[in-house]
């Protein structure tokens, strides 16, 4: 969300085309997701407490890498190469250290102190989340037009690698026991009745279940779709004789979808398993899809708006819930890192996937009608596979 805001600058100083700079996204993006089941296994052994910090460092390097390519590439000859070789650089490093481990491990360390009411307490933080990415573009955007881009990206890396890291290091605890408690705030030599935990399991035992697989794809797809439709969203309008005003004006309702299924569905997950919501999840994108493909007509304004805002709201429960439920916490690091390797990957091929079905198809539906395909698979392996959530240990 951040990087998008810069990327006209970066196209003005780095003298590279859209699909140029596009491509070096997506190969950043890509190679990125090969290491995040790695940093997983780092969250496992060094916890929360290191890892946000050292994540917060890293991230605000490859900032800081990211404002000085311009001159890294002039100091090379600026041959078209080093500069797209340079480029690519920043953009894996801010994706790995970003959306890969930092975002990971806030997750994961929060997972680690609530059994009871962890759907309710990831249902307030996805409100933070979805509040913080819709006011980020307006915010930088802001910076850039005061301070300049450079200017801005030295604002970043200060907050986060100076700021925050000083801030995590202070506040964060790995679990509840490293502070004398256990999960829900129960004292540790309390005689309470202590609430049931999943058996934990390693990143090859979740490899050979059928149930990792469906859950990792679907979120997968989602994160396909709702990339591409971003990426290419006044292209998608435009498509179907509709204007660029009205394409960013789709973010606000489905934003407004999405929070108030995420807070919904997080508090009701704490009393039922995970299989309705993701069968839910891809239900809704399906409707999501379809609304989209007939984007012309005015009747379509509701299943996109309605079927894209469940979806993602049900999306960001699953990626916080299901990997804790059904594997539990002592590998949740590597486990949820290989996942969301996939998610990574996704959102990379998403917008590539959807253009080249443009170039060769002539439209976005095509592209559109083969993620139905897909999810009309998985929806049905969904529904007949039987997912066991019953497997807890105190």
């Amino acid at each position: 969300m951040g990087l998008a805001v810069f990327t006209d600058s970066l196209i003005e100083v780095l003298d590279l085309s859209r699909t140029e700079l596009s491509i070096a996204y997506l190969l950043g993006t890509v190679g990125s997701s090969l290491f995040l089941a790695r940093a997983g296994r780092w969250y496992d052994i060094l916890g929360g407490r290191i890892m946000i910090p050292i994540a917060s460092v890293g991230l605000s390097l490859m900032i800081l890498f990211v404002s000085f390519v311009d001159c890294i590439s002039a100091s090379f000859g600026a041959a078209s190469w080093v500069t797209f070789g340079t480029i690519l650089t920043g953009y894996a490093g801010v994706r790995f250290f970003g959306q890969g481990v930092l975002t990971s491990c806030s997750r994961n360390v929060l997972l680690l102190w609530f059994v009871g009411k962890r759907g309710l307490v990831t249902g307030l933080r996805g409100v933070v989340v979805t509040l913080a990415f819709s006011v980020a573009p307006l915010l930088l955007a802001s910076m850039i037009s005061v301070y300049g881009w450079r200017e801005a990206l030295w604002i970043l890396a200060f907050t986060g690698g100076v700021g925050f890291s000083l801030v995590a290091l202070i506040l964060v605890r790995d679990n509840p026991i490293a502070c004398g408690l256990r999960a829900d705030g129960v004292i540790a030599d309390s005689t309470a009745d202590l609430r049931l935990e999943v058996v934990s399991h390693t990143l090859k035992e979740a490899r050979n279940s059928a149930v990792f697989w469906i859950y990792s794809l679907s979120l997968g797809m989602h994160a396909l779709i709702g990339t591409a439709l971003v990426f290419h969203i006044v292209s998608v309008f435009e498509e179907a004789g509709r204007g660029s005003a009205e394409a960013f004006n789709y973010f606000i309702p489905i934003a407004i979808v999405a929070t108030a299924t995420n807070v919904l569905a997080s508090w009701y997950s704490d009393r039922i398993s995970l299989k309705p919501l993701l069968i839910a999840m891809l239900i809704a994108m399906s409707v999501g899809c379809y609304g989209f493909i007939y984007l012309e007509a005015d009747w379509s304004h509701w299943p996109r708006t309605l079927g894209m805002g469940v979806a993602t709201g049900l999306w960001g429960v699953l990626t916080n819930l299901v990997f804790i439920r059904l594997f539990g916490s002592r590998h949740l690091g590597e486990i949820s890192g290989f996942s969301a390797s996939f998610n990574v990957f996704f959102s990379a091929i998403g917008p590539a996937a959807f253009s080249l079905g443009l170039d060769y198809f002539g439209s976005y539906g095509a592209a559109l009608k083969m993620c139905l395909v897909v999810m009309a698979v998985l929806l049905v392996i969904a529904i007949v596979l039987p997912q066991d959530e019953s497997r807890r240990t105190p």
